[in-house]
């Protein structure tokens, strides 16, 4: 198989393999959903993994960022981290050291503390890999499911679409992308999406939560905004219809995914935040996350499943392109 997450129907049917043994576990593995819930009594423990396999700089920051984003989406506060670090053979001391420095920092930024984890030195693995367990907590009542999302509802997109794939390009093909005619000004620019807007969407996923009024949040990642919708309807056993004018890009990505030949709707995501309300409270969710300076735009609603998940470009209507294998993976093996 190639790079990329396992196909959304394979990972459904291995799913189907485990089965729960402990009544506690609230929500277990699966599709769409970006965090398990285990109950405590009065609230629930949320549990998530997630590897970092595509970037290779700042790894150690990547690996906290991403994991805190799946734990705050599930309207929980992120407060315990545990990370795997695999190093090959002949990793200079300076390397580890940063690693860690970058976990350290990225966890002091967050409020989370670190509580364990595993270091070893490997064979055959061409780069450090950081694999992160983020625990959280919620209140029972409060917490947010991807399933929750309901017919009619309107999808809110925060910030634009392809922002960490955007500052990944930019890291991993800065020759390419000059050979393109992009210029070094532009890449810089690229470069530092990693810090502004960043790829976090711990403060966004906060004030949703705080608002009162969303049916659900999810978190794009690998397989872009599109595989990010794909896991959301299939999550909520619905259908839904996007808009492609309404979809942000920033200018950057745009000139990038020209450049490269790449479709930023299948590029990774990490750094925006889907969130789905009732259509009448969409603009009061859109105003509190503004008066934050967290922008965001309605892009689509929520219908019944039999009518898919589409793409709406003026008048025409297309099924929304699917990527099993996220556009910075194809890139990169290129």
């Amino acid at each position: 198989m190639q790079a990329g997450k396992l196909p959304i129907e394979q990972l459904s049917r291995v799913l189907q393999k485990f089965t729960s043994i402990d009544p506690r576990v609230a929500l277990g593995p699966t599709p769409g959903e970006d965090a398990a819930l285990i109950d405590m009594g009065d609230t629930y423990l949320v549990a998530k993994t997630d590897p970092i396999t595509f970037a290779t700089n700042r790894i150690g920051w990547y690996a906290v960022q991403v994991n805190a984003n799946d734990i705050a989406v599930m309207g929980a506060t992120p407060k315990w981290m545990m990370a795997t670090v695999l190093l090959p053979e002949g990793t200079p001391e300076n390397e580890i050291e940063e690693i860690f420095s970058q976990l350290n920092q990225a966890c002091i930024g967050l409020n989370i503390t670190v509580i364990g984890g595993h270091t070893e030195i490997t064979y055959d693995i061409p780069r450090p890999l950081v694999i992160g367990v983020m625990l959280g907590e919620v209140e029972k009542g409060k917490e947010i499911r991807s399933s929750g999302a309901r017919l009619g509802d309107s999808i809110i997109l925060t910030k634009s679409i392809a922002i960490e794939g955007c500052s990944i390009l930019a890291w991993e093909c800065e020759t390419k992308l000059k050979s393109f005619g992009i210029s070094s000004e532009i890449i810089d620019r690229g470069k530092n999406l990693l810090n502004s807007p960043g790829i976090s969407i711990v403060r966004d996923a906060e004030i949703a939560r705080d608002s009162g009024k969303i049916t659900s949040m999810h978190d794009p990642t690998e397989g872009g905004l599109a595989g990010g919708l794909r896991e959301l309807a299939q999550a909520a056993d619905l259908g839904m219809n996007i808009r492609s004018e309404d979809i942000p890009i920033s200018n950057i990505t745009s000139q990038f995914c020209s450049a490269l030949d790449i479709n930023p709707l299948g590029l990774i995501a990490s750094g925006s935040l889907l969130i789905t309300s009732n259509a009448k409270d969409s603009e009061n969710i859109i105003n509190s996350l503004s008066s934050e300076g967290i922008s965001a735009s309605i892009i689509g609603s929520m219908h019944n499943k039999s009518r898919g998940v589409n793409l709406l470009t003026g008048e025409t209507s297309i099924e929304m392109p699917n990527f099993p294998r996220d556009e910075l993976a194809r890139i990169l093996s290129e």
